[in-house]
């Protein structure tokens, strides 16, 4: 895919172009089981990608005038700061990271002001788990969402967050309960995404 053809390509394609749509036999960290899996740092490892990305957030949120775009650990980081350069101005950049108590935090010495207009961004939506712990991480430093985004939405249940919630695409993955899998049925080999 040339840089020319980007801006008009489809969100499934993007993913296609960087290897990054694979096919086997996944077990999800939800601990449900999939035919096909999307490795989002398969895509964001290309800076030409994330770059087309996050300028499609950009463009989405811009309607919002958002001060702050704050992302979930660990790819919302590269997300949030491309998001946040491509809206310019003044706006920045932050991450919502794990804590020991569970959840997620606003840290690193981040100050939010009530004034704030947060934008969230995140990658592949499936239960809003991550999604879910960043809108409670930035509730608790005082101020409410006013948008979120995502790459790909792929949630087999609609994800309602009390804001706007954008998806630049849809991609539909069927996945099975362990008990229930055609995959396993079958004896193909497992794998765990990530981890290797």
């Amino acid at each position: 895919m040339t840089d020319a053809s980007l801006r008009g390509a489809t969100v499934e394609s993007l993913f296609s172009s960087a290897g990054a749509l694979l096919d086997g036999h996944f077990i999800l960290k939800s601990g449900r089981h999939a035919g096909r899996y999307l490795e989002k740092f398969l895509v964001l490892q290309h800076p030409r990608y994330g770059v087309e990305i996050c300028r499609r957030f950009a463009e989405v949120l811009s309607a919002y005038s958002p001060t702050l775009v704050v992302g979930p650990t660990t790819g919302g980081v590269l997300l949030s700061f491309e998001t946040a350069r491509q809206l310019g101005g003044s706006v920045r950049a932050a991450f919502a990271e794990p804590v020991a108590s569970g959840g997620r935090a606003l840290r690193r010495g981040w100050s939010v002001a009530p004034s704030e207009r947060i934008a969230l961004v995140d990658d592949i939506l499936t239960t809003g788990a991550s999604l879910v712990e960043t809108v409670e991480a930035v509730r608790a430093a005082g101020v409410e969402p006013v948008a979120a985004a995502v790459m790909v939405d792929r949630s087999e249940e609609a994800v309602d967050l009390g804001f706007p919630l954008h998806s630049l695409g849809r991609i539909e993955i069927p996945s099975w309960e362990p008990n229930a899998c055609e995959l396993c049925a079958r004896g193909v080999p497992l794998r765990k995404p990530g981890s290797s």
